[in-house]
């Protein structure tokens, strides 16, 4: 099965760069085009992909340099503690979804559902409150896991990949 993902490994941060790119892509698609308004963690969880594709980039081009060609290891190792801490966020996200713990005190309690409309500008300007998406409702929910929940697997699996990825032969 490693096989399957030896082009991949070998080129390791520009399959993380690219991922972590299409990921975000992904997450601004459902909120600029499926009107999903993020809550405080689904900023959060992007932030550690922000993370991961600056890390990644900044790996491309230092291992083509003299001085840092011996340290393509590094740069895997980093991107597989930074994917393990977005799995991490994302599934204390998802169980607070599922009602498993409370979610920061941050998160509001009810939903501004779909996009800021120039009807929402015009009554905050008018000293209404706009309640921000709550941390604890899931938004979308796609054969029983939230995005939360999708994106604690999906940045897990990136963190495995990035651990083999360190395995010498890839190097």
């Amino acid at each position: 099965m490693l096989k399957l993902y030896e082009p991949f490994l070998i080129r390791w941060r520009q399959t993380a760069f690219l991922s972590s790119a299409l990921l975000l892509a992904i997450a601004h698609g459902f909120e600029r085009i499926g009107g999903l308004a993020p809550c405080y963690l689904c900023l959060k969880q992007r932030e550690v992909y922000w993370v991961a594709l600056t890390v990644a980039l900044i790996g491309m081009i230092a291992v083509r340099t003299k001085v840092g060609a011996g340290t393509k290891r590094w740069f895997n190792l980093g991107l597989g503690l930074i994917f393990l801490f977005g799995a991490g966020l994302a599934a204390y996200h998802a169980g607070a979804e599922w009602k498993w713990w409370p979610g920061p005190s941050i998160c509001g309690a009810g939903g501004a559902g779909g996009p800021i409309r120039a009807t929402d500008m015009a009554a905050l300007l008018q000293g209404d409150k706009i309640a921000a998406p709550s941390c604890d409702k899931a938004a979308w929910v796609f054969l029983g896991l939230s995005m939360a929940g999708w994106n604690a697997l999906i940045s897990l699996k990136l963190a495995v990949l990035s651990f083999l990825a360190m395995g010498k032969r890839f190097q």
